[in-house]
């Protein structure tokens, strides 16, 4: 079948839409994918596939389109949402339900509440949320840029668990759920062998993988890249991830998914190569290299995680956080540090001014610890914090990932509220 998402889909595939015209995906109108599959468009999509007697959704999207998907899904079928299925436990998959999940909503039509089915680690990823929600808060507001995202306390666990695999056989349409752990410990896809369709979830972003992310838990990258071939061995005709555009077509399904399964081996190979030669952290980190026609492929760019980060998500689910200096072991205090470094080279200035100079040569790497040095030292100066605001201002338009640049952008950010303190 075509549709406007199908199109657009191949338009991008073939080039002539660049991925990075995808932002404005988001708010793309549903539409259906497939005969009975409908795609709803979000910051993370949702799809409603019927059956004899309702609706199941594959990931019900975030909050903040939660009234979006429950007016679209109704625009298209008023059908009761049986069971919803959670690909993995992040917020932005499992917000979208309320309505549906509403008694006021089940009463009327005299139906249940969906059933949520999702992986049993998802129960323990929202009980570790609701643990650490100040931390939470911060790190994904220095992410996206927004001081005022306060993290959420309150989640629909699912009813369901699954541990290895489950088919769901309801109203005429098998749906199988099958757990890898890859961006995390809690991951199913979906598939629809009738028809041939694939649901990812998080396993296919069209962007390099999230399998590095510096301010989260644990990502398995060499498990992720079991996850794709295993993926690619069904003979998917469609692809409909829960990020990005659908994938259509057989052979470009397997490209895509032995594609990111190579990206994510050699990063690993590599890593685990310098290891196992006693290498440190940060010269593993100057020698593993991106294989060029990986680096250049569409869907592999490095705009929201990339892959240094994955060399040091590997370096610690392998070796753990010691990164082979021994003085960073058991390291001193680092305004302590500092304020050494600026007594021997002549003051917080010296160093502040030194990044700047760094900075305008494009040496963004050594700029960066020397402004942080500068304002460790003297955590009041309005000079030092002023460079330190330039340098990390600067850096942050010159990076890719959604990652650096938010924390470059929240340290400069940092930075200029001391300044503009210190100006009255």
């Amino acid at each position: 079948m075509t549709s406007p998402i199908l199109d657009l889909a191949d338009d991008v595939w073939e080039g002539r839409v660049p991925p990075s015209d995808l932002a404005a995906f988001v708010l793309h109108d549903a539409g259906e994918v497939a005969p009975g599959v409908l795609m709803v468009p979000g910051f993370s999509h949702a799809f409603a596939i019927r059956h004899d007697d309702g609706l199941v959704l594959f990931d019900t999207g975030s909050e903040p389109l939660a009234e979006r998907l429950h007016d679209q899904v109704r625009a298209w079928s008023d059908a009761p949402v049986t069971h919803a299925v959670y690909s993995h436990g992040h917020v932005d998959h499992v917000f979208g339900l309320a309505r549906f999940d509403a008694e006021a909503e089940a009463e009327a039509r005299g139906v249940a509440r969906p059933t949520v089915i999702a992986h049993e680690n998802v129960a323990r990823r929202f009980d570790r949320y609701r643990r650490t929600l100040g931390y939470n808060s911060l790190i994904n507001q220095r992410q996206f840029q927004n001081p005022d995202l306060r993290w959420p306390a309150d989640y629909r666990y699912p009813d369901v668990t699954v541990a290895g695999s489950y088919d769901l056989e309801v109203g005429g349409v098998s749906l199988g759920l099958t757990h890898h752990r890859g961006e995390t410990d809690d991951h199913l896809v979906g598939w629809l062998p009738q028809q041939r369709i694939l649901f990812p979830g998080d396993l296919f972003l069209w962007v390099a993988p999230n399998a590095g992310n510096p301010q989260k838990v644990q990502r398995y990258p060499l498990e992720w890249a079991g996850a794709l071939r295993w993926m690619a061995s069904l003979g998917a005709e469609l692809m409909c991830g829960s990020h990005g555009i659908p994938v259509v077509g057989a052979e470009r399904v397997r490209e895509a998914l032995e594609n990111t399964a190579r990206y994510l081996e050699t990063l690993v190979e590599q890593t685990l190569a310098c290891l196992n030669e006693g290498a440190t952290l940060v010269e593993t980190l100057g020698r593993v290299e991106l294989p060029e026609d990986l680096a250049s492929m569409p869907y592999l760019q490095p705009l929201y995680d990339e892959p240094e980060f994955v060399v040091r998500n590997t370096w610690r689910q392998y070796a753990g956080w010691y990164d082979g200096n021994p003085a960073r072991l058991k390291p001193a205090q680092d305004d302590e540090l500092a304020r050494e470094i600026a007594a021997l080279c002549g003051g917080q200035d010296a160093l502040a001014d030194r990044a700047q100079e760094l900075a305008g040569a494009g040496e963004w790497r050594l700029a960066g610890h020397l402004a942080q040095l500068a304002v460790d030292a003297a955590p009041g100066s309005a000079h030092a914090h002023g460079v330190r605001a330039e340098v990390y201002a600067a850096r942050a338009e010159v990076e890719t990932s959604t990652m650096a640049k938010g924390i470059f952008a929240w340290a400069a950010g940092e930075s200029r509220k001391v300044v503009e303190a210190a100006q009255g």
